[in-house]
């Protein structure tokens, strides 16, 4: 499809198609590094989330279908504010924050990485979708950056993986191991960002969190003093996002 430039439905309609040379070549050269492992998304350099169309490259994670539960909490919880001000925290591709703002033509929306070349990406992630003018982009490491304002909402995907923790080679050998990887269990960015994110938000506020397998346990303890905790799972049952609601 991507060699050809097709879509689906011509690949099935068309057996008969003919690769050029210059076609072959760059299937072939395709193939090869998938025999290495290389994620597809990296191959082809797109991403779909969310109903959108993102562009990846080796400076962002790939954006996963379970972060979509994270949206879906995110757009449930905000539905009230008229003009909500979201941060999304490690925006990476922009996946979260696009997302968000597409689905929320009224929301300010701040994202935040300290990848610049991450936040270059995200930008033009923005710009293809038309939110760009919505978006601030900011380097920042966690919310340091912002320190003195005040958000409705804060959403996150942080690295979660513990340090020891087995990988797939496409995951371990190719994405950014700075958004995946966060210390011996795995917490070390929840540890920091929940006080930042408290501090952050206004009364009432809401904090959305992407966890990793066998974390929810861990997540409620550190969510302890916040109020309306609950946790979504993925298609799996796997606790997947933790909400709370700063008091």
């Amino acid at each position: 499809m991507h060699v050809l430039g097709r879509d689906r439905a011509y690949l099935l309609t068309h057996p008969e198609t003919i690769l050029s040379p210059e076609q072959a070549a760059l299937y072939e050269e395709w193939l090869s590094r998938r025999a290495r492992h290389e994620p597809v998304q990296y191959i082809i350099g797109e991403q779909e989330f969310f109903g959108l169309k993102f562009r990846v490259t080796p400076d962002v994670l790939i954006p996963r279908p379970e972060t979509e539960h994270l949206v879906e909490g995110a757009l449930a919880c905000i539905e009230r504010e008229s003009t909500p001000r979201i941060a999304d925290i490690g925006t990476g591709s922009g996946a979260i924050a696009v997302a968000l703002a597409h689905a929320l033509p009224n929301a300010q929306v701040t994202a935040l990485d300290n990848s610049p070349a991450a936040l270059a990406v995200a930008r033009g992630n923005a710009g293809m979708h038309g939110v760009g003018e919505r978006i601030r982009f900011i380097e920042s490491d966690l919310l340091t950056a912002v320190h003195g304002e005040h958000f409705d909402m804060i959403v996150s995907n942080p690295p979660y993986v513990a340090a020891g923790e087995e990988l797939e080679a496409q995951v371990r050998d190719y994405e950014p191991p700075s958004a995946l990887f966060a210390g011996e269990d795995g917490l070390d960015i929840y540890r920091r960002l929940i006080p930042q994110a408290f501090a952050a938000l206004k009364p009432g506020g809401w904090l959305l969190l992407e966890i990793g397998y066998g974390q929810r346990d861990a997540l409620a303890q550190l969510l302890s003093q916040w109020t309306s905790l609950s946790f979504i799972a993925d298609l799996q049952g796997i606790p997947r996002v933790a909400c709370a609601q700063r008091v």
